[in-house]
């Protein structure tokens, strides 16, 4: 039987590349996809190329350049309900789905639309409500609002659960790796001749240069890496406040040649920069469920060192699979790095295992069709 094409409307950051990723997959399906965000900072337009294949963007504007919490909050909240409430209005969607609990959560929840999901991301009901009684209360307040509920973890459940939404309308939903695009294949020459790493073991991070992800440990541990292996480069693919003075401390243990700082990489280009790489590295202080950024790893067919957060334990066996290690601890990450430059037989292991892991466990297009079945569920449900 031949199914209704829905009319989605999504709540989120267009410049994460995941929150597109998300919607992308049901404007490819045919669905009519909107995507709600703030007008991200430093824009004054809409005109930039955020590669939506289809999705039809509304940026709402704050009218008052306030960036200071809880004072943003309050005084750009109102006008973006009423800006929100003329465009639900206009496009009449069968879904509203919001992503992050905070924010765009909470802005969802006010409009008072049904049938309103929420993904929540990690930092918003594990970290947030502990801010203050304020955010305690909104996060409460929209996940109390919300018909439904996804996550990426059995311990985010836990988390929103303690927060009063009921077990039953939460399910855990990955975000997915496409396996298709990362995967495991050649090495782009062209790529490391322009980073200058030929003949040269690499090592590579992801995770963006903010102090949740601990990038000073992987700098730290580089001194004891480099040791063993004098041409060992370190390639950290991120942007983020403390790129200064990560950068300062390379140079400060007097590594800072053996580091390649490329920025951000466009998330089309990272296949190729995963897969000039030896070892991947995670250092992050706190996860949700397993990081995109290493499941891309292990899609590629990389073997992952990371650390011991999250449910990291969920989808890597210490020594079988990738390694876990303690936070903040150089001396280990040094030692497990090491030696898998050293063993080229378990690297292959690995990465294969861990291909196969992401492959069973985190597709995107399962995942997707996963959450596409909860749409129609609630929409059905909402219609009786």
């Amino acid at each position: 039987m031949k199914r209704e094409k829905l009319k989605i409307c999504f709540f989120g950051n267009v410049e994460s590349i995941h929150m597109v990723k998300w919607a992308r997959y049901f404007s490819e399906k045919s669905h009519e996809v909107h995507l709600l965000s703030y007008l991200p900072q430093g824009s004054i337009s809409s005109s930039k190329d955020y590669n939506l294949a289809g999705i039809k963007l509304h940026l709402i504007k704050k009218v008052f350049p306030i960036t200071i919490w809880p004072f943003d909050t309050l005084v750009n909240l109102p006008p973006a309900i009423l800006r929100t409430k003329k465009i639900i209005k206009e496009i009449n969607p069968d879904i509203i789905h919001a992503h992050y609990v905070t924010s765009y959560g909470t802005l969802s929840a006010l409009l008072k639309f049904h049938p309103f999901l929420i993904t929540a991301w990690g930092s918003d009901i594990l970290i947030a409500p502990k801010n203050s009684f304020f955010t305690k209360w909104s996060v409460k307040y929209t996940l109390k609002k919300a018909d439904f509920i996804t996550c990426d973890a059995e311990h985010m459940k836990e988390a929103i659960m303690k927060l009063g939404a009921p077990s039953p309308k939460i399910k855990i939903i990955n975000f997915g790796i496409d396996t298709q695009k990362f995967s495991p294949s050649g090495k782009d020459i062209n790529l490391i001749e322009e980073l200058g790493i030929s003949n040269s073991k690499t090592v590579i991070s992801l995770r963006s240069l903010e102090p949740i992800y601990n990038i000073e440990t992987l700098i730290q541990t580089a001194s004891s890496v480099t040791k063993e292996f004098p041409e060992a480069k370190f390639i950290i693919a991120g942007g983020g406040s403390q790129e200064k003075e990560l950068k300062k401390l390379a140079k400060d243990l007097e590594i800072l040649e053996s580091f390649r700082f490329v920025g951000k990489i466009p998330n089309e280009e990272l296949p190729k920069y995963l897969r000039i790489a030896d070892v991947y590295v995670s250092t992050s202080l706190s996860d949700g469920g397993i990081s995109a950024s290493t499941a891309e790893a292990m899609a590629c067919g990389l073997p992952v060192v990371i650390t011991d957060t999250g449910e990291n334990k969920k989808w890597i066996e210490d020594g079988k699979d990738g390694f876990i290690i303690p936070i903040k601890n150089p001396q280990i990450l040094a030692e497990k790095i090491i030696y898998l430059l050293q063993s080229e037989n378990e690297r292959k292991k690995f990465g294969e295992k861990g291909r196969k892991i992401i492959e069973e466990r985190n597709d995107y297009y399962k995942e997707m069709e996963k959450m596409e079945e909860i749409y129609y569920e609630l929409l059905n449900k909402s219609r009786l």
